[in-house]
């Protein structure tokens, strides 16, 4: 059996994440009073108690989603012994430090600087993202080509669902189209920005410059990373896809399709069940269990 483990991203939180693990292990209240001395306030206090609200401000998203999902691989203990890993956009950075490459320190404050890129990126330029399901993705390309304005893929999550992103109004003549085209549902998301679009590029150089600034080392397994679906343990090629996955579609379905052909047969996600039902979506054959 290779065993890959998985890091999912933004959208996977919930109130009261880690609060139970708090309460009854040393392991988890070490982490999370580290984490809160590293950003300067109690992020724990809000992850425990703060509203559904308060948790989905970028800013304190991206921290949470990595925390929690660190310290649930972190719990496995022993038992966490992958042999790949991979995560989903914010994710990558968790799966990173999961392998050994970064420390959790500089995981953190490298998901405290992409939080604060990418929100300013969004003030900079208003601009939503849009989910679609049911329509093949060269469909869904040709019609946000054919639109003036900037409107790309960016999620190809599993097939029948891809995530579009870009400026407002081109959003909305393509989920007109798309559904006219006979999408299921073609919705835009409350979001603030267009992740993963050219519209990221002001992010993009910022995070750039802190990766450059970030001791990393080559992980203990290959991570197979966004931007191309590809294993890589050399640091120099990880950190520029780490850079590039911001103005990059997240190449999902790439990326478990070449885990798979690689002798991949059973995932573990650690922190929600999100990646799991993509996984069933695109292989239900494969295992998979969530922590």
């Amino acid at each position: 059996m290779k065993k890959a483990y998985l890091f999912p991203g933004q959208a996977s939180q919930f109130p009261g994440m880690g609060k139970e693990a708090y309460a009854s292990s040393e392991l988890a209240r070490d982490l999370f009073e580290l984490a809160n001395e590293i950003l300067g306030y109690r992020i724990s206090d809000i992850m425990f108690d703060g509203t559904e609200e308060e948790l989905k401000k970028t800013e304190v998203t991206q921290p949470a989603v990595f925390i929690y999902s660190l310290l649930k691989a972190r719990l496995l203990g022993d038992q966490f012994k992958p042999e790949a890993v991979a995560g989903h956009s914010l994710g990558e950075f968790t799966a990173l430090t999961a392998a050994g490459a970064l420390r959790f320190e500089d995981g953190l404050l490298l998901v405290k600087e992409r939080a604060l890129a990418m929100q300013m990126a969004c003030e900079a330029s208003p601009s939503t993202m849009a989910a679609i399901v049911g329509l093949d993705d060269d469909v869904i390309e040709k019609i946000c080509d054919a639109i003036d304005g900037i409107v790309v893929p960016v999620n190809y999550n599993c097939p029948g669902q891809l995530v579009i992103a870009g400026e407002v109004d081109p959003i909305n003549q393509a989920v007109e189209q798309l559904t006219a085209a006979g999408a299921r549902r073609a919705i835009v998301l409350p979001v603030g920005g267009a992740f993963h679009s050219p519209l990221m590029a002001v992010a993009q150089e910022r995070l750039d410059a802190a990766i450059g600034r970030t001791a990393m080392k080559s992980p203990i397994c290959p991570i197979y990373q966004n931007v191309n679906g590809l294993p890589a343990q050399d640091v120099d090629t990880i950190k520029i896809n780490l850079a590039n996955q911001l103005t990059s579609p997240v190449r999902w379905t790439d990326t478990m399709k070449n885990l798979i052909d690689d002798g991949f047969d059973h995932f573990t996600e650690c922190g929600a069940r999100v990646l799991s039902g993509f996984l069933k979506r695109i292989d239900r054959k494969i295992p998979t269990e969530s922590v």
